[in-house]
């Protein structure tokens, strides 16, 4: 009797999906940075790190030249970037009509730019070709000194550090970003590096990382004791969740200085010492219309308004500000945004597309820098306008360090994606790295004060509208890493790295 041979049985799609992957490197870097983002805010998944930041090292272990690592890396940081910059689209739909060829660019384009940071701890790792703790101290070293060099690189764009990713809403956020007091985001995201390598080792990784957790969060809630005095003052943020780009006719102007007017009046008689506004809410030139200070102060009396304010000291000069009023005289202080977004507020000189509005023409006019504005009945405080406040390290004067953080903020343009959610986890982490409250008021939310451990005292949520009424905790003392800046954790970087080389090399 003839027997036919058995039909060979067809490979299951996870199968072919496991094949597939195992002969492209490349793809399993991207997949791998995908997941990586699951990490950052607002999902906070941190231990999806400790799987990707290995199955990075081991792809980079299987590299066989420079050139492969570096495509490697860049393959991760790209899945990374893509994933958590998706929002940056937001802004263009709202202008879809005039750049809809910029849609399905924005977003990758800009993660092709951010990857090749990656790239350079992935050369890094492959240069020691010894695995073990030292080149994972490399690695984490370099990691970090790339990212401070995304922060001043091409105008700087300090966002989504993997230290971020401990702002995890409540108590245990609070508990594991306290060592920020300390180094910063950026030192936070050494350890976090460092930590999520530790399974490379198995069973010894797994304790020693167990161990660097029970210190760190030891660490944070002993802190976390440290009483806080408080001020005397009450703020009545104001959240109006005014329409993005909405309409610039006079009626519209109109009723939206009334709803101001209206709602600040509202927190005033409940008690305010004073009154925030989002950025750029006011729909007059306040330090120059005198009508509308005479109108202001008609509703708010000598009560200090924190105002986000246009400017325009010149015909061709427009500044995005912060104007202070108390009564119906000129302004008493008043701060020029510094740190001003490419392709939103101006254009850099090496792109030649003009993306920015027609209004604008050439665009906003900078600032000189950090400043500390005195204002009578308030502790003098800093000012942040909108994205300033990711710019970890520079943003306190610090001949005049400021007693508190005022961040006015116009996040409608991010819609209701991680882009709000990420800006308030970078902003939490400010008032830890400078032990200083902070006051950040956004038009659309996430609207909060924290107190000078970051703990969030009182919040509105995105996309609602509303007047926050709050009490200002009182500063702690200069902490370690605003008394250092970012030399500290550069300098921790740096012997990382060195110390990472040195155990490679002796080993």
């Amino acid at each position: 009797m003839r027997v036919e041979p058995a039909a060979p049985r067809r490979c299951s799609f996870l199968q072919r999906t496991q094949s597939v992957l195992a002969a492209r490197p490349v793809v399993r870097a991207f997949l791998w940075g995908l997941a990586s983002a699951l990490a950052l805010p607002p999902v906070h998944l941190l231990p999806v790190l400790l799987f990707s930041v290995p199955a990075l090292l081991t792809l980079i272990d299987g590299a066989k030249s420079a050139r492969r690592a570096g495509v490697l890396g860049w393959a991760f940081g790209f899945g990374l970037a893509l994933a958590g910059l998706y929002w940056v689209t937001e802004p263009i739909l709202t202008e879809a009509s005039t750049f809809w060829w910029l849609v399905p660019l924005a977003a990758p384009l800009l993660a092709f730019a951010v990857a090749f940071y990656t790239v350079i701890p992935a050369l890094a790792a492959y240069a020691v070709k010894q695995p073990g703790v030292g080149r994972l101290l490399v690695f984490s070293g370099v990691w970090v000194l790339a990212d401070l060099a995304q922060q001043f690189a091409f105008s700087g764009f300090p966002w989504n550090f993997w230290g971020a990713d401990w702002a995890i809403p409540g108590r245990l956020g609070d508990v594991f970003i306290q060592p920020a007091a300390l180094f910063g985001v950026h030192g936070l995201t050494l350890l976090t590096v460092f930590s999520a390598g530790l399974p490379l080792f198995r069973r010894r990784g797994l304790v020693a990382l167990a161990v660097l957790l029970a210190l760190w969060g030891g660490f944070g809630f002993w802190r976390l004791q440290t009483p806080v005095a408080q001020t005397g003052v009450t703020l009545a943020l104001v959240q109006p969740d005014f329409p993005v780009p909405g309409s610039y006719d006079r009626p519209t102007l109109m009723a939206h200085w009334r709803q101001l007017l209206a709602m600040s009046n509202a927190g005033i008689q409940n008690g305010a010492t004073a009154v925030l506004w989002p950025e750029a809410t006011s729909p007059w030139l306040l330090d120059s219309d005198d009508a509308a200070r005479a109108q202001l102060a008609a509703v708010t009396g000598s009560t200090p308004i924190l105002a986000g304010s246009l400017r325009a000291p010149g015909p061709n000069d427009f500044r995005n500000a912060l104007v202070v009023t108390d009564g119906p005289g000129p302004a008493v202080a008043v701060y020029d945004k510094w740190k001003l977004v490419p392709f939103g507020e101006y254009m850099p000189q090496w792109i030649p597309v003009k993306i920015i509005p027609d209004m604008l023409g050439g665009g906003f006019t900078a600032g000189p820098g950090p400043a500390t504005l005195h204002v009578p009945g308030l502790p003098p405080f800093g000012p942040l306008i909108c994205y300033e406040n990711i710019f970890t390290g520079q943003i306190v004067d610090e001949a005049d360090r400021p007693a508190w953080l005022v961040n006015i903020t116009d996040d409608a343009w991010f819609g209701d994606s991680a882009g709000p959610r990420q800006a308030f986890a970078d902003t939490r982490l400010r008032a830890v790295e400078e032990g200083l409250p902070l006051a950040r008021d956004a038009n659309s939310g996430i609207t909060a004060v924290f107190d000078p451990f970051g703990h969030v005292e009182a919040f509105l949520p995105l996309n609602s509208q509303g007047v926050l009424l709050t009490s200002l905790p009182g500063s702690l003392p200069e902490t370690l890493y605003a008394r250092l800046g970012l030399a500290f954790p550069a300098i921790l970087a740096a012997v990382a790295m060195v110390a990472g080389a040195l155990m490679s090399l002796f080993a």
